[in-house]
């Protein structure tokens, strides 16, 4: 099958490594990965900042990279979660809003896509340690997935499952809401790191980069021994 990948702009600035992991978990499943080099963002940020003009620019663009792709695979809850959602409503006062809803069905979340699409629950991977999952607000609330990864981290060799506390309560990212309400972002973000470290767990797994990023940060500022990771690293370790 060839799908279309969408890097995150976040993951893509900051965290490349996991853009590769993404391909490679991709191209085991059997996958023939196709890099669009003109890719950007998906909108989301300005959106959610509210600057909806600039972001429906940004949208159009998007929509224009992938207009000739069958299926959009990207490591990302938050942005395919964006695109279902938002889209149909940036462009609901357009003559092609039609095309935008029947484009909008054909982004899929990597877990999502694996599963529900492939059908692969197993992909040979094998990481030594104990892990918990965190619930994105994104991919639980918009984008609908919570079985999707835990049912491929269950089948990683060597890796034991824990759940936390409360997981499926905010981890205090946000996006902007990091920046412009800092102080209870940094709370829930100690309240999610008590949760995990309560666990016993060595690793943290999400779907969301950006969800991750923010619980290492909390994480180290307390010296607390676990270490962030996306679920496309975890899925490409040990082969």
């Amino acid at each position: 099958m060839k799908v279309d990948l969408f890097v995150p702009c976040f993951m893509d600035q900051l965290y490349p490594e996991t853009a590769f992991n993404t391909v490679k978990v991709l191209e085991k499943a059997g996958c023939l990965v196709n890099y669009n080099s003109n890719q950007t963002c998906c909108g989301q940020p300005a959106f959610n900042a509210g600057f909806q003009a600039e972001a429906r620019a940004v949208c159009e663009k998007f929509l224009n990279d992938f207009e000739s792709s069958e299926i959009v695979v990207t490591p990302s809850a938050s942005c395919a979660g964006f695109i279902r959602n938002y889209y149909p409503g940036i462009f609901r006062d357009s003559r092609a809003s039609a095309e935008v809803i029947s484009a909008t069905k054909k982004v899929f979340e990597l877990s999502d896509f694996l599963v529900n699409i492939l059908g692969i629950d197993n992909l040979g991977a094998s990481l030594e340690g104990t892990a918990t999952y965190h619930d994105s607000c994104a991919g639980l609330r918009e984008y609908g997935i919570k079985k999707e990864p835990r049912q491929l981290l269950k089948n990683v060799q060597g890796l034991e499952l824990k759940e936390m506390n409360d997981v499926e309560t905010c981890c205090g990212f946000g996006g902007t809401f990091a920046v412009k309400f800092e102080s209870i972002s940094l709370a829930m973000g100690d309240q999610k790191t008590d949760n995990i470290s309560d666990t016993g767990a060595g690793y943290v797994i999400s779907t969301d980069i950006s969800c991750l990023m923010h619980i290492q940060g909390v994480a180290e500022n307390k010296k607390l021994s676990v270490r962030s990771m996306h679920l496309a690293d975890v899925l490409a370790s040990g082969y």
